[in-house]
């Protein structure tokens, strides 16, 4: 039995949660409350009346005219979100102050942080390089040497200074340049040798960056997540680099509908016979985000709460209390960083008060390619709906046909751009659009045979699956990414060839022994570290190797 890490299976976060894959629905009777986080938006009260009148999103679809409806535009307006044409013509355009240098942003796990290495990661377009110094403070640059814009992503760490392997230029602390092996002995370093320093601090387990370089970092916007800080709390984290642009997987991540289709039967939560109408409350709107309710629209009151915050994080929170008055706390959480045109990096946490004990029964890298399968599910539709928009040209109302049903969520996140796309590099708005000004960089595009056979086999991602660095390979998407399941890797593959040469071994033996029974167990013996490889062999494909489904597997 697998547990999905998406918030939305059959409708409820606590069906699909890996903390409680077995925790049944409440019932009728059971009183729920949900647990709100402290981010800067309007909190809701925890006692709310029973509501049987659903609000809308503010955003709005433009009907295609190739839609057939009896009753016209009128009928249109009952099933697609947002009001008719001559209300948006009425309708003055909203504009926030917004600058997207000043906001935290969710750089990576720290825990997965290597303490021997420096790491590339990037924020839109900005390239920075992240490590731990001798004394294990995390540090963050720009990652680009002032010599000759060599990455220091590319260097080493050498007795906790940061090296760019390019000349040996040495960094530490506040991006001082500290050597050069080149300099005469009676030089000075000049300043301009400096790196640009970010502000980095770790909070509730992630790392987060201060983008800005003129402004102080903001503390108040530093997002805190209630339910973590809770007494018992465990949680389950992944993290994934995804091909596509990060709006894209926010879209994704708070679209409960696709659920019972593109995840059917991937655990026993999803099944494309329960996809159904949705009912949507929008609760709250500000120049930070949305909040509000959803459910199946045939269950009253709408028991799940979601919350969208800038610039990247959004949530989905339960409480429920017993008949006993015991509260119990769950929560999705899905950090999305923009890491570049077309690419976006995820940190999933999954976490609860209360813990299934059958989550003991299964190891964490299990949990963690199941995670990677669900990914792969939507991989191919939402590469290809980023490679629309960044064609097409146009806002998503030209696009998007959004259901009140089921794209409320959608409808008010692409709203939410029109107010601050301005302050973006780029931005897919509702009504409005921000293209990028230069064009994507490819940076590690993999060159001879492996690029070939990488190219001629892409849905599992190369030789070995290991070989070609690139978004749709499994292993660069998030092994590398994740200490645990590198660690896993590496000793499975340890033990595969350990027992391949034992298994070798024993048959030779065999073959040279002249006693039946002796002949018989070796060859036994042989068989068996055999299988122990097979299965090792297995465990590092199933770690590695893409999704790919039934009806794709020509």
């Amino acid at each position: 039995m697998a547990a999905l890490p998406h918030p939305f299976l059959s409708g409820t976060l606590l069906s699909s949660s890996p903390i409680s894959p077995t925790l049944p629905n409440p019932s009728p009777t059971t009183k729920i409350h949900f647990s709100l986080s402290s981010l800067p938006l309007k909190p809701l009260p925890l006692l709310r009346k029973n509501r049987t009148q659903l609000c809308c999103a503010v955003a709005d679809v433009k009907a295609s005219p190739a839609l057939d409806h009896k009753g016209g535009e009128d009928d249109d307006h009952k099933v697609f979100v947002g009001p008719t044409a001559e209300e948006e013509r009425r309708r003055e355009k909203v504009v926030a102050d917004y600058d997207w240098t000043e906001e935290w942003y969710p750089l990576y796990l720290t825990r997965d942080v290597p303490d021997d290495a420096p790491l590339g990661l990037t924020v839109f377009d900005k390239q920075l390089v992240l490590y731990r110094d001798g004394t294990g403070e995390l540090r963050c640059y720009e990652d680009r040497c002032p010599h000759r814009l060599a990455k220091l992503s590319e260097g080493q760490l050498i007795d906790g200074r940061l090296e760019c392997l390019y000349h040996g230029w040495q960094f530490e602390g506040e991006g001082k340049c500290v050597k050069i092996p080149q300099l005469p002995a009676e030089a000075k370093i000049p300043r301009s040798a400096c790196l640009k320093t970010y502000q980095v601090t770790d909070s509730q387990g992630v790392v987060w960056v201060w983008m800005s370089l003129k402004t102080p970092p903001n503390p108040s916007k530093l997002p805190w997540f209630e339910n973590f800080a809770r007494p018992g709390f465990q949680d389950m984290s992944t993290t994934h680099e995804l091909p596509y642009d990060h709006s894209i997987l926010l879209e994704n991540l708070m679209d409960p509908a696709h659920i019972p289709i593109s995840h059917d039967r991937t655990d026993w939560t999803a099944k494309r016979e329960d996809a159904q109408a949705l009912g949507f409350e929008v609760t709250e709107r500000s120049d930070r985000g949305f909040a509000g309710w959803w459910e199946k629209a045939k269950v009253q009151p709408l028991s799940n709460f979601l919350r969208f915050e800038a610039p990247c994080v959004l949530q989905n929170n339960r409480e429920v209390v017993s008949k006993n008055g015991e509260k119990n706390y769950f929560t999705g959480l899905f950090l999305c960083r923009p890491s570049g045109q077309g690419k976006s990096m995820l940190i999933v946490r999954f976490g609860g008060t209360m813990r299934s004990p059958l989550i003991k029964l299964f190891p964490q890298w299990y949990f963690h390619q199941n995670a990677c399968k669900v990914f792969e599910q939507d991989m191919g539709f939402l590469s290809s709906q980023n490679e629309v928009l960044m064609k097409e040209k146009v806002p998503t109302k030209e696009l998007y046909l959004n259901l009140r049903s089921s794209d409320t969520w959608v409808a008010e996140y692409r709203k939410w751009m029109d107010k601050v796309g301005h302050g973006m590099p780029y931005h897919f708005g509702h009504s409005t659009i921000s293209l990028p000004k230069v064009p994507a960089v490819v940076e590690h595009a993999p060159a001879g045979l492996t690029a070939g056979v990488s190219a001629s086999l892409p849905a599992k991602g190369g030789i070995g699956a290991m070989h070609a660095p690139n978004l749709t390979n499994r292993y660069f998407r998030h092994v590398i990414h994740c200490k645990g399941c590198r660690n896993v890797v590496k000793a499975f593959g340890i033990w595969k060839n350990g027992l391949s040469a034992i298994a070798v071994a024993l048959a030779a033996v065999a073959i040279l022994v002249s006693g039946r029974q002796w002949k018989a167990l070796l060859l036994v013996a042989a068989a068996v570290c055999s299988g122990g490889a097979y299965a090792c062999s297995a465990a590092i494909a199933l770690n590695t190797t893409n999704f790919i489904r039934t009806h794709r597997r020509l």
